[in-house]
């Protein structure tokens, strides 16, 4: 989507893995979230675009390829949860996203980080379509689990996600729902390059 519209994207799941990354890097127990706090309070995360992809740098270390293992996942919803961690990653987001033109992705984003987004969608699909998807990413790295235990990591972290306290997943009054289940993801941009044109959003 950035890409066709020549956007900048910002995909602020990954500032949570790198925070993850750096609790298991650093093992800080993932419970004391004074500490996790603290650690992102004194560190520096850096998304950088890279041709069509996006860079994950902390504290100056590209980490991009280290936070995307199961491990990391688990843990980023757990860190996600904490209210003193949401806060930080609130100015953060606000700030890279201040120039406008952005495509932000993310679990808060249209309910919380830019509630005010010209354009809000929340995209969905099946457990099991997800659980292939990332078989399918964690295989090519050559990292080894099975779709059954991808299912089960997949409904624990959205549950997770829903019931947390601070700027729990939910849907946006005003964001529009697009169920990618057996789409592709050119199906996917178009479909949402429709919904902006309709709502008047200039698509260049």
């Amino acid at each position: 989507m950035a890409k066709r519209l020549a956007y900048l994207y910002i995909d602020t799941g990954s500032m949570y893995r790198a925070l993850a990354w750096a609790v298991l890097n650093n093992r800080i127990p993932i419970d004391d979230e004074a500490a996790v706090s603290e650690l992102l309070r004194s560190s520096d995360i850096r998304l950088e675009r890279e041709r069509d992809s996006q860079r994950v740098f902390w504290n100056g270390q590209d980490i991009t390829d280290q936070i995307r293992t199961p491990e990391v996942s688990q843990y980023a919803s757990i860190v996600a949860s904490y209210p003193s961690v949401r806060e930080q990653m609130l100015v953060l987001q606000r700030q890279m996203a201040a120039g406008g033109n952005v495509v932000m992705d993310g679990r808060d984003i249209g309910t919380h980080v830019l509630p005010d987004a010209d354009v809000k969608i929340f995209l969905t699909a099946s457990t099991r379509e997800r659980a292939e998807r990332r078989l399918k990413e964690l295989l090519a790295k050559g990292l080894q689990t099975d779709l059954a235990t991808l299912e089960a990591e997949i409904a624990e972290r959205d549950k997770r996600d829903m019931e947390r306290e601070a700027a729990p997943l939910r849907q946006a009054a005003d964001a529009v729902l697009v169920d990618t289940t057996g789409m592709t993801i050119e199906q996917v941009v178009e479909q949402i390059l429709k919904i902006c044109e309709r709502s008047g959003e200039s698509i260049q």
